[in-house]
């Protein structure tokens, strides 16, 4: 049972321990991708915990599986683990860890099945909005993104992602903004798309509506919605810079409430960022060196790498 306590102290350290230092990280708002790879791994890490020692429980609470689980490992390997005799902890942390692998999977599918239903209902919208021409009008080349522009006064825009992808923009936006702070809009909402940054979130929801008292998958949640962006507004300023980039998200939110001293509704969620993203912008502080970088990297592989070697420990220290 040795192996299967270690793993559940090891998740509940990342889980603890984890959130609390990448919340100290100021080198994360310097690399988002980074800080967003950091976050996945350590996800990953309290999830293979749960995982492994979900197995481990059900080998100790069920013979057979603890008999499938060990078939043709060598003599001595199923004995190191000390599953037998554990069957009463095996069923108490079987049923735990089962109940909340079920309520992630089922918030998966709600989400996964919600996000689908928005998309449907946006995608009708366009199509009731801008219809698409009929086969073989005008002579643009298929492609698997399209730009939709809407009649709105309203200067914004928005991505649409899946099999089709959309990326829309308003009329308002096409008269206030110069070709080149649309290029850069288009260049950030592009990224969202091609980054598949609406499956990172998905999966960040699903496991805090599946863990709702699990600290790291909530902190993982509200971290994603806020990386994601400062990684779509870094793909915009490399390409079309960062000053033309930050004066495109001041200018598509005039009005809105968002800045000091303009009128309008309150800004929600997002919204309230856009200010501090500007000025991150404006500010233009450089990337961490390249050692930092594949240091935080490996640390960050280190994680799920270290769960699965505390979880074979048990049977290598048997082979020798």
């Amino acid at each position: 049972m040795t192996a299967l306590l270690g793993l559940l102290l090891l998740g509940l350290l990342f889980a603890t321990a984890g959130p609390l230092l990448l919340a100290r990280a100021r080198w994360a708002e310097r690399e988002p991708v980074l800080a967003l790879l950091v976050w996945q791994c350590l996800v990953v890490a309290v999830l293979l915990c749960c995982l492994l020692s979900l197995l481990l429980a059900l080998s100790a609470a069920l013979p057979e599986v603890r008999t499938l689980l060990f078939h043709g490992a060598p003599r001595g390997v199923e004995a190191a683990y000390g599953l037998a005799g554990g069957e009463g902890w095996g069923r108490l942390c079987a049923v735990l860890l089962a109940l909340g692998g079920l309520r992630t999977a089922l918030s998966l599918t709600r989400e996964i099945r919600a996000a689908r239903a928005q998309r449907g209902r946006r995608q009708r919208e366009l199509a009731d909005r801008a219809p698409e021409l009929p086969a073989g009008a005008g002579d643009q080349p298929a492609r698997r993104e399209r730009l939709v522009v809407l009649e709105n006064v309203r200067p914004e825009a928005w991505s649409l992602p899946g099999s089709q992808s959309r990326l829309v923009v308003t009329t308002g936006a096409l008269s206030r903004l110069t070709d080149n702070e649309l290029a850069a809009l288009l260049s950030h909402e592009r990224g969202h798309v091609r980054a598949r940054h609406h499956w990172l979130a998905q999966g960040a929801q699903a496991l805090a509506a599946g863990f709702p008292g699990v600290g790291v998958f909530s902190a993982f949640r509200d971290q994603v919605g806020e990386l994601v962006e400062l990684a779509a507004d870094d793909r915009a300023a490399r390409r079309h810079g960062r000053v033309t980039t930050a004066h495109a998200m001041v200018e598509i939110n005039t009005g809105r409430g968002v800045f000091n001293g303009c009128p309008g509704e309150p800004a929600p969620g997002q919204l309230a960022q856009a200010p501090r993203r500007v000025d991150r912008l404006l500010a233009g502080e450089p990337r961490l060196p390249v050692a930092a970088r594949l240091r935080f990297t490996l640390l960050a592989l280190a994680a799920p790498a270290l769960v699965l070697l505390l979880a074979a420990a048990p049977g290598l220290s048997a082979l020798r």
